[in-house]
């Protein structure tokens, strides 16, 4: 199941109270404090991790503690501090403070990890308030509280590129074909409910991923249909692949279409009006595709891709307009 959004509390354990005792040895009459300090409480840390793709693990509990800190004992002994709780995430996962509103970590790397809760300090013994004047301190430190969040993680999928387009535009027969993933594919609008990541293998050496994220309708930016739960996916694509279906289902125009989408990628945010874009119409076998590249090509000034998921027509040709694309963003990339 794939889960994007979840809200947890998070609790982190809390310093294990300082010891209150005094050496006592025969022969020793005046042995004085040796109370130990308590242990560190443990902490809930979120990590990324490469292979995770969904928060279905933490979806079904929404509370996560770490535990606490031991007391400390006699005879200068500390307390044994715990141990801290580990919660995977996928990376681009967004880890937000439910009450105020501040991003405390952005996962968008695998490895990367943020401190959610932080456990609590143990309370020092008695040894150490030991003074001149005060021989026999009977004083402890209670350990410190461990923190308590709540927290809202909300997964934006990483991927080279992403496929947006209008409902049945072809876009999940387009990712099958290319990939090993095998999404839902069906001739009812709304097929694809969630994004669906595949490995496109260009050659031994190089591959990319490649996202098939829910379809836009007019809207969108504003929560209709699948709204935000669509466009928060696309912001973290590095290539926009807009596919175009040549003979809509609606009888909509498809130039009306994929302007209506472009719109939608620019109300939501503006920099995914400047995304690099790439242009395919799909199912070119059928008699209006030529017609429509050749409107769309006029329209954006730039060359269209024909293709057929079915056939295999145009996939070559797109994989390497990909490729090329995606060499150049890296080289432009700063060091």
């Amino acid at each position: 199941m794939f889960v994007d959004r979840v809200h947890i509390e998070v609790a982190a354990g809390n310093g294990g109270r300082g010891s209150s005792s005094f050496r006592r040895e025969k022969y020793v009459p005046f042995g004085g404090p040796d109370g130990g300090d308590g242990g560190d409480g443990g902490s809930v840390i979120l990590k990324a991790q490469a292979g995770v793709d969904s928060l279905a693990a933490l979806s079904h509990r929404m509370q996560w503690r770490a535990p606490h800190g031991q007391p400390g004992g006699p005879c200068n002994c500390h307390g044994r501090a715990a141990e801290d709780v580990v919660l995977l995430v996928p990376p681009g996962t967004m880890v937000i403070d439910e009450l105020t509103g501040l991003v405390l970590k952005d996962l968008a790397t695998p490895g990367e990890s943020v401190v959610a809760a932080r456990g609590g300090a143990g309370g020092n013994g008695n040894l150490h308030f030991k003074t001149s004047t005060n021989r026999a301190p009977r004083e402890f430190g209670p350990g410190e509280k461990g923190q308590v969040r709540r927290l809202l993680l909300e997964l934006k999928v990483i991927a080279d590129v992403g496929l947006v387009g209008k409902p049945n535009a072809g876009k999940s027969t387009l990712l099958s074909r290319l990939s090993r993933a095998r999404p839902q594919i069906a001739d009812y609008a709304f097929t694809t409910k969630t994004p669906m990541l595949g490995i496109v293998s260009v050659n031994r050496d190089r591959s990319f991923v490649l996202a098939d994220l829910p379809g836009l309708i007019e809207g969108a930016h504003a929560g209709i249909g699948l709204g935000h739960e669509f466009l928060r996916h696309v912001e973290r694509a590095g290539i926009i692949l807009h596919v175009v279906e040549p003979q809509p289902v609606d009888g909509s125009d498809p130039l009306a279409n994929y302007r209506a989408i472009r719109e939608e990628l620019r109300l939501h945010d503006a920099t995914l009006g400047e995304r690099p874009e790439i242009v395919v119409v799909s199912k070119c076998e059928l008699p209006e595709a030529d017609d429509v590249r050749a409107r769309l090509a006029a329209e954006t000034g730039r060359n269209v891709i024909a293709i057929s998921a079915v056939t295999g027509q145009g996939l070559d040709k797109l994989l390497h307009a990909v490729t090329a694309e995606l060499d150049r963003l890296q080289a432009e990339a700063p060091a």
